[in-house]
This record gives structure tokens, sequence and C-alpha cells, in this order.
């Protein structure tokens, strides 16, 4: 009798153990909110759908949850996504972070976290944004996720299995999606789930089972559209859930193993990163190297022994240029994807946290800071003891560099403005993420002309840094073209197929260099002409490459950066290959060359969190 209880009592419990191993979730990705579109009337029947659902316990929103990531998309889309009755789980995608007029920060405070965990079902299921952050380039897990997921992986017992959601699919597409995978598989991952392609797809991801699932979107079906997954004592499947129609049979089945066997690799794009190259130009070498804890999303800048550059966590920081050695650092209220300005003793930056801050150059000591209304992503320009810098509230302004005071402001700016603005005697010329490019007098900040482009915000002159040669301005926007502008009146002088954000000057502005999307980079004449002069085009061997970064110049070199850590020297007379160097997987920030030293130089910042002072 006693041994009929136990049996009794443990088939009891069993039965307990596999009825908390039984539910169901909705997936949702891609919903692509945006004011007046369909999309909203989309989303709105899916969740009507779900809460008349009783069987579904949760839903997960797998990123690009905004169109352009704006503050009122973010805050229009967790209205719509507020009206769930059960709870929901979020993370960004590329459209929530690329174009984010908050430098990221709206969307974290507006859904109240950045990144999720939680356990149903007998899984955790663990969730991290995408990136990228700001800067055009192919996606990047943030460095300060990549830490956090390390972290909770080694915090998870090693018999639980997880589940992880990320926007995109974990390979080549996202830069360190080996770093991912790699953390994974210390863990007992199971499956790794997202969106992004807007359709059903089932990868492997060295031996990790891998789905990315549609847009709620109702393209190519009846009415908009969600998935149902399914737990059932470990088996996962997936069906599709068209608004008031049955849910299909399912499209995914999985059923889960521990262990994974981690024995295939998964290389549709190619393969992990490789540094090979690097040996085959032994003069170049790096001479220090720092690697930070969170990602740089901007340039670094120098002054004598001093070396000032930012991170996305918020530090302003010094470091020596001989050694690299730290001299201060200043934690700032808000994430920094403004590159600094210095001058003298002045150095000066833009924050998220809607200041535009003045530290002293020797101690880090706050001289002044001036309040936006709006998170200040731009770069500040430094000319004749004024700050030019634009901001995410409408306003550019003109900031006295000793005091902060305000010279002037235009408010007149349609969107937001994260790039440096070009700065002379006669005019400052910046664009906005609302297709325009402005030329204000630079003496008083009124407006001398505006040039539009056609079409989509997303093709707006806005993270191109513009350039000038006598009366000729030059731009590149992402619709794909260079631009010659007269500098006086606005008036387009010629265009050119090919370009896309990326574009520098030589030192005698005889010349400008512009990266293309794929190996090429271009070096056109900017003598005053109604056509392009191409003086040459270059095959850099780089292949396809998105990255906004300018072209820096110096002593007859053109240093082209990539957005996949390698920079690329080029003979800026012919366009030859001078020389080549991996010092990363991440975009390239910026490239300073250091100027009147016997050994040549180049400061570098990239998007992983790395600084470092190559020789070549």
């Amino acid at each position: 009798m006693k041994r009929f209880l136990v049996l009794l009592l443990a088939a009891l419990a069993s039965l307990s153990v596999l009825g908390q191993n039984r539910g169901k979730f909705a997936f949702f990705a891609d919903t692509h909110i945006a004011e007046g579109a369909k999309s909203i009337e989309e989303l709105e029947a899916c969740i009507e759908d779900v809460n008349s659902n009783p069987e579904i316990e949760f839903s997960i929103l797998a990123g690009d949850i905004t169109e352009f990531g704006s503050d009122r998309e973010i805050r229009l889309a967790k209205s719509i996504i507020d009206k769930l009755e059960k709870p929901y789980y979020v993370v960004a995608g590329n459209h929530d972070a690329k174009w984010s007029e908050s430098g990221c920060n709206t969307f974290e405070k507006v859904f109240g976290y950045g990144h999720f965990e939680f356990e149903a079902f007998g899984l955790k299921f663990v969730g991290t944004n995408s990136g990228p952050n700001m800067r055009m380039a192919p996606a990047l897990v943030p460095r300060e996720s990549i830490v956090l997921l390390d972290s909770l992986v080694k915090a998870t017992p090693s018999d639980k299995p997880i589940v992880f959601v990320n926007h995109f699919p974990q390979d080549t597409s996202v830069l360190n999606y080996f770093q991912v995978l790699d953390i994974l598989k210390e863990s007992n991952i199971q499956l790794v789930m997202g969106g992004h392609w807007h359709n059903n797809v089932v990868l492997d991801y060295e031996g990790i089972p891998g789905i990315l699932l549609r847009s709620s979107q109702a393209k190519g079906r009846k009415g908009p559209v969600y998935s149902i997954v399914t737990v059932d004592n470990g088996k996962i499947s997936v069906s599709e859930k068209v608004v008031g129609i049955e849910p299909f049979e399912p499209w995914y089945e999985l059923q889960m193993t521990e262990p994974l066997p981690f024995n295939r690799r998964y290389q549709v794009y190619g393969q992990r990163p490789d540094y090979s190259a690097n040996g085959k130009y032994p003069n170049v070498k790096e001479l220090w190297t720092l690697q930070e804890s969170g990602d740089i999303g901007a340039g670094a800048v120098y002054s004598e022994d001093n070396v000032v550059y930012t991170t996305t966590q918020g530090y302003v920081k010094c470091v020596s240029l001989a050694s690299g050695e730290l001299k201060w650092s200043v934690k700032l209220n808000g994430k920094v994807y403004s590159t600094p300005a210095v001058y003298k003793k002045y150095v000066v930056v833009g924050c998220a946290d809607n200041i535009i801050y003045c530290l002293d150059i020797k101690s880090g000591k706050e001289l002044w800071k001036h309040h936006c209304d709006k998170s200040v992503l731009a770069s500040p320009n430094i000319y004749d003891g004024v700050v030019y810098i634009g901001a995410s509230d409408g306003r550019f302004r003109a900031l006295n560099l000793k005091t902060g005071h305000l010279v002037w402001s235009f408010s007149d700016v349609k969107g937001f403005v994260e790039s440096k603005a070009y700065v002379d005697e006669a005019q400052v010329v910046f664009g906005d993420w609302a297709n325009t490019l402005y030329s204000l007098d630079r003496a008083s900040g009124k407006l001398m002309w505006t040039w539009r482009v056609k079409g989509s915000r997303m093709y707006s002159p806005a993270a191109v840094w513009p350039v000038k040669s006598g009366n000729r301005l030059f731009v590149v926007t992402p619709e794909r073209k260079t631009y010659s502008i007269e500098a006086s009146s606005g008036s387009t002088m010629w265009e050119h197929r090919g370009g896309r954000e990326s574009v520098g000057i030589s030192a005698l502005g005889d010349r400008v260099f512009v990266k293309t999307m794929k190996d090429t980079v271009f070096c056109f004449s900017t003598a005053p002409a109604m056509k392009a002069q191409v003086l040459w085009a270059a095959d850099t061997q780089i292949g396809y490459d998105i990255a906004p970064t300018p072209t820096a110049y110096y002593e007859g070199m053109a240093f082209v950066p990539t957005d996949k850590g390698s920079i690329v020297a080029l003979n800026a007379e012919t366009g030859e290959i001078m020389w080549r160097y991996k010092l990363s997987f991440a975009l390239v920030n910026s490239i300073v060359p250091i100027e009147n030293v016997k050994e040549r130089k180049i400061l570098v910042t990239t998007m992983d969190g790395k600084v470092s002072l190559l020789s070549y």
C-alpha cells in the first residue's frame, strides 16, 4: 500500500509538471507602426484576436515595432500594444534604433526596459535588442547587451532550456553574431526566434535551431497575421494566425533535446571575422588599443597628449595619446553619440540627456552646460570662439565657447540632427532627418537656403558631414547619389550615381573621396563644372558596405572606413591600395590622422567599444 501511494504521488507530481510545461503564446514581428499607416489597424486587429483567445498566456514582440523610431511612433506603438490584456515582452529592432531622435533612450523609457527575461512552460525566455544603434551598419548587439546575456546565461541552471529572442537572424547580418552564439552554446539553448525578413524561415545557427517569423502586416495574406507558438512538454510548434480565421497547421515543429549537437555551421553569408589579411601589411601596427565595456557610437579627437572619446554608457573619457593611459572619466546622464570638439582647454559634447556639455580637457571638470528640449546627438563644430551644434528639438544653436551663452538659434529645423555641421566664415551647413540640407548665415543664424532630397525621409542628407571647396558643397545621400551644390545659392550643380553617406576631402580641397555601397571609392574633382569629373575609381574589395563614417585624408592618403572594422588606405592621387587593416568586426566610427609627428599614426574608434592608435 505504501509503495502504491509513493507511485501515485510521483505520478501526480509528474502530471503537475507536465501541465506546467504546456501553453501558448503569441509572437509578433515587424509591426512597423507609423502615424497614419495601415499597420496601426493591422496590429489592433491582431491584438483584439489575441485577447479573444483564452489559451494565449502572453505575447512577445520581436523588434521593428515602429517604422522610424521617433518618439511619437514609440509612444503610439505603446498605446496600441497596451491593449493586450495579458503580459507582453518587447525588444527593439533596427527601425527602432537606427533613426532614433532620442539616441535609443525613448524606447527604453516608454517600455521600461531594453531587454527581457522570464520563465514560462518550463523554459527561460531571454530577449535583447539588435542594433544598429544610431549608425547605419549591419546589426550589432550592443556590447552592454552581450555582457548582460553572458551574465544571464551563467546565472541560469545548466539544465534549464532557453529560448533566445532577437530581431535579426543570428548570422553575419549581425556583426557580432558569433559572440551571441558562443554565449548561448554555454547554456541549454533550444531555439532562437526573430523577425526582420518579414517571412517564415527555418535556419540553423551552428547547430542551434532558429526561426524567423513573419510580419504582422497583411501582405500576402487575407488579413493581419501573427504567430501562435505552442509548447507541449518538450515540443514547440508554430502556426500562422490570420485574424478571423482558424490557425493554420504548424509550419514549424521542434522536439527539444539536451544537449544540442553543435556540429553544424550556418554560413549563408560568410564566415566568422578573418584577421589574416593584417599580416600582409606589417608596417601597420596597433600601438595601443582600449576595450570599453559598452559601445562607442562616435569618434575620438585629440589635442597635444590628450585623446577624448565618448561611450553609449554616457562616459566622456580622456586618455594619453602616447600610451592610452586613462587621465580622467566623467559620467553623464545619458547615452552619447556625439563626437567631441576640442579647442585649447575646452571639450564640447552633446548628450542624449538633452544637454550640451563643456568640460576642461585637463581635469574633466564641467565648465558650463546648455539645456535643450530634446536629445543632442549631433557633433559640435568650434569656429572662431563659437560652438555650432544641432539637436533633436528642431533647433540649431550657436553658443559662446567660453560661457555657453546662446549667440543665436535657428528654430525651423524639421527633423532631428545627428551630423557635424560644416562651418566657415560665410555659412553653416547641416542636414536633418526630414529630407533637408540647411545653409545658415554664420554670423546671424538666418536661413540662406534649403536643399531637399525627394522621396522617403530615409534618403535624408542627415548622417553625412558636408565638405566644401570654393563655392561648391559636396554631400552624399542614402539614395546612393553624390551631389555638388553651389554653396551660395543651394542649386544643384551635378549629381552622380554612387555613394551613400561617406565623403571626405583632400587638404588642398581639389578632390573629394566618396565610398559607395559596393567596393568602389570614387575620387571627384572639385573644380567648377556642371558634370561630375571622376579622377579615379578604386576597387577596394571591401564588399557591401553602408558605413556613414567620413573618409579621412592626410599627406597623400585617403583612409576609407568600413562597417566591418577594416580600414583601407588609398593613394589619393591614383586610388592604389597602400594597405588595409582589420581592427574589429564592427563599424569604424572615425579615422583621425595624427598630424605633425615623425611616425605616421591614425586614431580610430569602432562601434564595439574599441579605441586604438595605429602606426603605418
